[in-house]
């Protein structure tokens, strides 16, 4: 049949009426998107109206400018870093997508075959495909036949028979499962594994499966877990500070009333004085707000985040949302393709054994040398596969491809520069004889290979492992091929016989070579990966296009149906169940098999509305609603495009180990954000509560607002880097995944924040109280304005370092707060630099310069003697020994 093609205006005529073959890509992150984005945080806005709140004040001339600039700082800092993780994560994704060159194709325009890009494509041109083509839209074909491989579509590597239809044959509407089988039809994306043929195309762009896909995918996004849980955090800490803020300020109040002899006394001092003391109020209400908000918080997510993208590359996981890495280790369950994930994305021989039913291990094959031999020369002389220049099988069906490497490349070159091992007759296998033969004259021999049931109807011997002819036992071979078929693997059957080549038939002298199982098998590591996954807590789950019978034997092998209630259905068992039905059943579910693209749509969501938090991983078109949709998806790096697209994580190596070490690696994160959540709560817990108690016991403001700015500023930002680089433990692959609406503030971790809070109020105010430590800074025995200067600035140094040594307990949950520093040195320097800076802060003064001077006042800091840094760094000391106490009195309540 003989193509003309479209004209020119007939090209464009079409292109008016049913548009384009472009799918649109997803536009790259912004800089200045992704800045404003940040302001949508719980936690910034907070932030945002603190310094709104100080700024007013700040005007009325009753707070420092310092605060409110400090805060805005922390915010642009935070949606700074949080911008730039943004974009480097999406540029390195494009850089990866921007190697691989445009599609092309073959299309009859104007009389002749012209090459163009796919996205030229109109409907209603002719395609010529070809072995090895990529199919670039939907229609139907028009001549020839074609074997194709529809695994981008529905996950499946099986080849597809595809037979020309008349040109009224229409395209499907309703797209189901069945119909990437059917005869007809082809969907842009599928591959071409052999045959000739010419699309005729019905459908281009958007309207094409793989562009409802793609846009499915535009869909909004659920928040992230972690955002879910700092969005809780944050109204507690809000609800926190605010009820602190109006109670306190009221007791201020009452506390200015009853020490001017009542109310009727405390009004009768006038309007100015009156509103003075309101407003002092206001400012204490203002000041304990400020030290409620953890404004360190973004910036450490930001900057751990950050760092830990970048880390993941060296693992081959390219971090393409930051926030990704972090929810893969909350994950509840994991969805996983099969083909390419699971298994290996490929036929291969995996088995192979002699007619008694006795396996040889392959690594052994070549040790029995006539066994080989003949194996050899029935797949090598009998097959349309070969290897080319650049040492890839190309030709033939999947199964001669995996035939093919089965013998490997020196077998094949060595039969092609072997002049006296000729092919002298040949006929090619065919879906009625179920056989393909070929004549080697040299060796007098027929060679067949082909179904186990043809060539047993004509054999009554075989070849045993050494190689000696003996008589054939049906019944334990016929045994041997039921066993690997309940495996799903395909078994093909090699013999030879002594007469000459037939045509169609296959003579009755057969001795049977041997049998080889293939299928598209396990990965090692994937087994491996899995268990690991499994015993982290999470459920896997793996969704197919494949039949249920195929399913169930691959997720056998791959640990994943191990008791009694995991279960493994259909797409159309799924189907006929509620939604509330299939909820109860998740739990179990194992493997779903014949899965359609909504398949794995629904289930994520109803996951989902179960509160768990959901993965899905997976390299075709027909993944990628689905790893959008999910909380984190996995695309593959060898997957497509819109895969990668739609995942927030690519895994440049296609290894589940590299899943579990992003799970890993997220887990890390958690743990650090949370050792951090401790560090940080525990200083402002102590902040809140002295600033609000310390005005009643006679000490006004022992915390000055540039005090809470280091705190809130240098503290909390080096403080992200002591911590957030703490190394990944074994252990917490071993911990139970975390429910999404979890509270990151554990009934434990609160003990902790409390006791520890606690005990740095009591020491401060024993400190601040206690005429030991005034005694300290007396000057010439008398405690004088100096004395009192040195006393508060010895207070700031007592306040950082007890947070300072804090940090040692935070690092870990039981009593090795020591161990692993060698594995974060960041924890150590920070340590030092932190001390370092406020002794420059304390001592500035002591430097003749007007701008050490001016710090030291900013600061409200004056030398002290060394005598007193002793005791300040002792008794900061003892928050080591206390929080070791509480660990100790707390693991023996928990036995």
């Amino acid at each position: 049949m003989k193509f003309s093609g479209l004209t020119d205006r007939e090209v464009e005529h079409s292109r008016q009426q049913y548009g384009s073959n472009a799918i649109p890509d997803s536009q790259p992150t912004t800089f200045w998107e992704a800045f404003k984005e940040t302001f949508g945080d719980p936690m910034i806005r907070i932030l945002l109206i603190i310094a709104g709140l100080m700024i007013v004040m700040w005007v009325l001339g009753y707070a420092d400018i310092y605060e409110p600039a400090g805060t805005i700082v922390a915010v642009l800092i935070v949606a700074f870093v949080s911008a730039k993780t943004s974009v480097a994560s999406d540029t390195k994704y494009r850089e990866l997508k921007g190697s691989t060159k445009k599609d092309q194709c073959k299309v009859y325009r104007n009389g002749v075959i012209t090459v163009f890009d796919v996205e030229d494509v109109v409907v209603g041109d002719k395609i010529l495909l070809q072995s090895g083509d990529k199919i670039p839209a939907d229609g139907v074909l028009l001549s020839g036949s074609l074997r194709v491989d529809n695994s981008a579509l529905n996950g499946e590597a099986e080849e597809c028979k595809k037979e020309a239809a008349d040109g009224s044959t229409a395209f499907p509407e309703d797209i189901t499962g069945d119909t990437f089988v059917d005869e007809h039809s082809l969907f842009r994306g599928a591959v071409v594994f052999d045959g000739e043929g010419v699309l005729d195309v019905r459908k281009v762009g958007l309207k094409t499966m793989m562009g409802k896909m793609a846009e499915e995918m535009q869909e909004d996004e659920p928040d992230s877990p972690l955002k879910v849980k700092l969005g809780k955090l944050a109204n507690q800490i809000s609800r926190f500070g605010y009820i602190g803020a109006v109670v306190i300020a009221v007791l201020y109040l009452v506390h200015f009333i009853i020490l001017a002899g009542g109310a009727s006394a405390f009004f009768a001092m006038g309007f100015e004085a009156v509103f003075t003391k309101i407003v002092e109020a206001v400012s204490l209400a203002v000041v304990i707000i400020v030290c409620a908000v953890p404004e360190g918080l973004p910036l450490m997510i930001s900057l751990v985040l950050m760092q830990n993208t970048s880390k993941m590359l060296d693992h081959n996981v390219l971090v393409r949302k930051a926030e990704g890495i972090e929810t893969a280790g909350s994950l509840n369950i994991l969805f996983s393709d099969k083909t390419g994930t699971i298994t290996k994305g490929s036929l291969e021989v995996v088995e192979f054994f002699t007619a008694d039913g006795k396996t040889i291990p392959i690594d052994e094959l070549s040790r029995h040398s006539k066994v080989k031999g003949y194996v050899d020369l029935a797949i090598g002389k009998n097959t349309q596969a070969m290897f080319d220049s650049r040492h890839q099988v190309i030709g033939g069906n999947a199964t001669d491809q995996a035939l093919m490497k089965f013998i490997g490349e020196n077998t094949f070159r060595a039969f092609q520069e072997d002049k006296d091992c000729q092919v002298t007759a040949f006929q090619g296998f065919n879906s009625k004889n179920k056989f393909s033969q070929a004549r080697v004259e040299s060796f007098g021999k027929t060679f067949y290979k082909g179904a186990p049931e043809r060539l047993l109807a004509k054999a009554e011997k075989y070849l045993d492992a050494e190689g000696t002819v003996c008589p054939l036992d049906h019944a334990a071979l016929n045994a041997k091929i039921d066993e690997l078929a309940a495996k799903a693997m395909r078994v093909l059957a090699f013999g030879y016989s002594g007469r000459e080549l037939k045509e169609n038939e296959i003579q009755d002298d057969v001795v049977l070579i041997g049998l080889v199982g293939i299928r598209d098998d396990v990965r090692s590591e994937a087994k491996e990966a899995i268990r690991e996954v499994q015993e982290a807590g999470i459920q896997v789950v793996m969704i197919t296009g494949d039949r249920l019978e195929t399913a169930v034997a691959i997720a056998k092998d791959a640990g994943l149906l191990q008791n009694p209630e995991d279960k493994a259905i259909s797409s159309a068992q799924l189907n006929k169940m509620s939604d509330e039905e299939v909820k109860r059943m998740i739990p179990h579910i194992r493997v779903i098999a014949r899965a359609l693209p909504t398949d794995k749509s629904r289930m994520v969501r109803l996951c989902q509305e179960m509160n768990l938090v959901v993965g899905m991983t997976g390299d075709g078109v027909n993944d990628s609603p689905a790893l959008k949709r999910a909380d984190v998806g996995f695309a593959m790096g060898s997957g497509t495009e819109a895969a990668k697209e739609a995942g927030k994580i690519v895994i440049l190596d296609d290894n589940f180990k590299s899943i579990k070490d992003a799970i890993w690696y997220g887990r890390t994160i958690y743990h650090n954000i949370l050792k951090f959540c401790r560090f940080q709560l525990v200083i402002n817990m102590a902040a809140v509560i002295i600033s609000a108690v310390a005005p009643f016991f006679g000490v006004e403001e022992p915390l000055k607002v540039t005090h809470l700015l280091f705190v809130n500023l240098v503290m909390d930002g080096l403080g992200a880097m002591m911590l957030g680089n703490e190394p990944a433990l074994e252990k917490y692959l071993k911990e139970k995944p975390r429910r999404r609406d979890e509270s990151i503030v554990s009934p434990q971790m609160m003990i902790q924040i409390g006791v520890m809070g606690v005990w740095l109020v009591v020491i401060s105010f024993l400190y601040l109280k206690l005429p030991f430590f005034k005694q300290l800074f007396a000057v010439d025995g008398q405690y004088n304005v100096l004395a009192q200067q040195q006393h508060l600035t010895g207070y700031f140094v007592l306040f950082i370092l007890s947070a300072l040594f804090n940090g040692f307990n935070v690092r870990d949950d039981g009593f090795g707060i020591f161990k692993r520093l060698k594995e974060n040195p960041d924890f150590l320097k920070v340590f030092f630099i932190i001390i370092a800076v406020q002794a420059c802060i304390v001592n500035a003064k002591r430097v003749p310069f007007v701008v050490f001077d001016w710090i030291g006042s900013m600061f409200s800091c004056v030398p002290f003697s060394m005598k007193g840094w002793i005791v300040v760094v002792l008794l900061a000391m003892t928050m080591i020994p206390v929080d070791l106490l509480r660990k100790c009195i707390q693991n023996t309540k928990n036995r």
